[in-house]
């Protein structure tokens, strides 16, 4: 293969899967190498992968059918590699391991040489996700990672597989990567992993607290968003949590999973917590914080959810009333050990998920129509011609429509709501 000059990139997943695709188009424009938005002019094409539900995978699988008729070298980057190798070799595709990102010009110039060996990029690493060079993706987000993998085992999961066990990253080197972003003009901070709450206990000790109080230490205008912590590991540092969010600096916004309101079902994912220890968490946190936006995630038919497994979900969440919530039906990942039980009937599972939805959609739109009319101070994160998107304190989208450029943070006043959001105009 002649020396290639074009990169495409394609991402799927979440945050820390967003920022591994940043690195690697920081590495590779260091490298001298060109990105393109255009997949058919481009020399290397670059999935970076998910597989946290099935949808997702076989959307890539099919991507990759796709992107193959155009006779390109592909990568397969991200998660698929580290649980799908065998079904991925031998198909003409060069895989990347989620723990082998910043090696991503390494394998490009191999594949250059015709001497690409996949077992050496798919050895399990334990890579640091900081401080690289980085292409953001938003220029006014700076995403920072705080670990690898996670301390669960999770029956439904192969995401774990994928991460591997909870490798925390320095305090200082995490520090040193936040500064940089504000330094090149962040203003909100993403600090994300599978489960923030986490960080630390691989050490003995869960130190997000002292961690957090670090970062509020650094000076610069900006704005903090604490991505998914699991219920079980916020229990312990509760109270800590809570002061800490009280600083005008963070983000009102609590990602908690809760995934079932069953005890019964928690328990059979394997889940290390019960439905009051999440309640327990929302209501402290409602008590010093009652503007806080909660966004959980559900799962609904997991293997032998019965009517009233459902029910207790349903009343769950009419009884916090979260603003966001994402809403799955069971998938039986292929690998996972909740693959091998007997599963709801789809017609059912599909039946209480639009149900879940339909629910959640009622409670969205009571929550914001109590905003209509305030005022509140909003950063301006991302626009597309005349339509900008910003975030209050605590992390409502406000969608604003003005042919003024509007760039920081500006004050608005709530005067409609549009699905999931709420639409400002600028005062």
């Amino acid at each position: 293969m002649s020396n290639p000059r074009f990169v495409y990139i394609e991402t799927y997943g979440c945050s820390a899967n967003q920022n591994n695709s940043e690195i690697m188009k920081g590495l590779l424009v260091q490298a001298g190498l060109q990105l393109t938005n255009n997949p058919k002019i481009a020399d290397i094409i670059i999935l970076n992968t998910c597989i946290v539900k099935e949808p997702t995978e076989k959307k890539i699988e099919r991507r990759i059918l796709e992107l193959q008729k155009l006779k390109k070298k592909i990568i397969i980057a991200g998660c698929m590699p580290d649980v799908r190798a065998k079904e991925l070799s031998n198909k003409n595709l060069f895989l990347l391991s989620n723990h082998q990102i910043k090696n991503i010009v390494k394998l490009i110039r191999k594949i250059t040489e015709s001497s690409y060996k996949e077992k050496e990029f798919l050895l399990e690493n334990k890579e640091v996700k900081l401080c690289a060079p980085k292409i953001p993706l938003i220029k006014q987000i700076g995403i920072t990672q705080l670990s690898e993998g996670c301390l669960g085992s999770c029956n439904y999961c192969l995401t774990r597989f994928a991460k591997g066990k909870l490798f925390s990253y320095q305090e200082e080197d995490i520090i040193k990567n936040i500064q940089n972003d504000i330094s090149s003009g962040c203003k909100e901070i993403w600090l994300t992993s599978q489960d923030n709450a986490s960080y630390g206990l691989d050490r003995d000790k869960a130190k997000l607290p002292e961690l957090l109080r670090k970062i509020l230490e650094l000076k610069g205008n900006f704005k903090i968003r604490l991505g998914m912590m699991n219920p079980n590991n916020v229990l312990p540092i509760l109270d800590d949590l809570i002061e800490i969010y009280k600083d005008e600096r963070v983000y009102k916004f609590l990602h908690i999973p809760i995934q079932s309101g069953s005890n019964k079902i928690l328990g059979e994912m394997n889940r290390f917590y019960n439905r009051e220890d999440f309640l327990k968490i929302i209501s402290k946190f409602k008590k010093e914080l009652p503007n806080l936006t909660i966004l959980t995630d559900m799962i609904v038919a997991y293997p032998g959810e019965t009517e009233k497994d459902f029910q207790d979900t349903l009343n769950l969440i009419k009884e916090i009333k979260p603003e966001f919530l994402n809403t799955s039906k069971f998938w039986p990942m292929k690998g996972a050990k909740a693959a091998a039980l007997v599963q709801v009937p789809k017609e059912l599972a599909k039946k209480r998920a639009q149900e879940l939805i339909e629910l959640h959609k009622e409670i969205s739109k009571e929550l914001n129509k109590k905003e209509i009319g305030k005022e509140f101070k909003v950063l301006i994160n991302s626009h597309h011609g005349f339509s900008y998107e910003a975030r209050t304190d605590n992390y409502k989208l406000v969608k604003i429509y003005s042919r003024e450029i509007l760039k920081g943070f500006v004050k608005v006043k709530i005067v409609d709501q549009e699905g999931y959001s709420l639409v400002g105009k600028i005062i």
